[in-house]
């Protein structure tokens, strides 16, 4: 039988963290599986206890395409970084949360043992969740960048003291131009992360959309947008632009955007996926991640 490769994707900034990799190490050691952990965390985690350093490396060790599976041990930044990890294969990420909101999280760190358990037994379901194809292109039109996001893309002014100024197109059609401090286009996945505080949309994951929210425009037409998901989004900074811009892609990936160049955001053609132990309503993972008020519910009518 072919060995089970499982990634585990932890930091060492926090005790809790170091020990729960600890025991999902062993746990999986001792189910026959072999774990692995990327460069970046086990000399981190080596840093903390010279038993890491045993653990074989992603991409040194192990490809990504062996992988079976992620787990990440803490908050959705964490979950972020295992998400690119895994992209060149197609393993799937199971989030234990072990920071605060954890909204992409599956579980919370009490469960993490009866997780593990049902990892080993393969016990778990797939979901998969729409993610970015991001192009950018230079006043000449020639491709100079290329990545994805799961959450969002943003196109943002890089000076505090300026804004930018953009032309939005939809599907292949100007809409408008002004001025303001960036865009950010979403996922439904990271509809509840920066859309959410720039005031966009909470969009359940089941909808096929991508949300579109401008940031502080000086505009008249610049409410949140929900376009179809293969409308292809495009965002050109005006030549008029002082100063440059700046991409970033789940806060993970940045390019510099001078006058003239063209992000072009559209659904990707490879999913992400994730590993889901308990599925639910995502009515009632808002309720549970936000705290928000329900007293006085009765129950659906019979």
């Amino acid at each position: 039988m072919t060995e089970r490769t499982i990634l585990v994707v932890a930091h060492a900034h926090r005790d809790d963290t170091v020990e729960a990799a600890r025991r999902v190490i062993a746990a999986l050691r001792a189910a026959g599986a072999r774990p692995v952990l990327s460069a970046d965390d086990r000399v981190d985690l080596a840093a903390v206890d010279p038993a890491f350093a045993e653990v074989p490396v992603l991409g040194a060790d192990a490809s990504e395409q062996e992988l079976e599976l992620a787990i990440v041990l803490g908050g959705d930044g964490t979950i972020l970084r295992a998400a690119e990890l895994v992209r060149p294969g197609s393993a799937p990420v199971l989030g234990i949360n072990m920071g605060h909101v954890g909204f992409l999280a599956e579980i919370e760190r009490d469960d993490m043992d009866a997780a593990v358990a049902r990892i080993i037994d393969r016990d778990y379901d797939v979901e998969e969740r729409m993610a970015l194809s991001v192009r950018v292109k230079d006043a000449a039109g020639a491709v100079v960048y290329e990545t994805w996001a799961l959450n969002e893309a943003t196109v943002e002014k890089a000076s505090r003291e300026r804004m930018i100024e953009v032309v939005l197109e939809i599907d292949g059609r100007p809409l408008s131009t002004f001025g303001c401090d960036g865009m950010v286009v979403s996922t439904p996945t990271g509809s509840t992360a920066y859309n959410f505080s720039a005031g966009g949309p909470v969009i359940w994951p089941g909808v096929e959309a991508i949300a579109v929210v401008p940031l502080s425009a000086h505009a008249l037409f610049a409410r949140p947008l929900v376009v179809a998901p293969d409308a292809p989004i495009a965002i050109e900074l005006l030549e008029r632009t002082d100063g440059t811009g700046i991409l970033w892609c789940d806060g993970r990936r940045s390019h510099e955007l001078p006058p003239g160049a063209r992000v072009i955001v559209r659904r990707s053609s490879r999913p992400v996926r994730l590993a889901r132990l308990h599925p639910s309503a995502f009515t009632d993972r808002l309720v549970r991640k936000f705290q928000l008020p329900v007293e006085g519910w009765r129950g659906a009518a019979s």
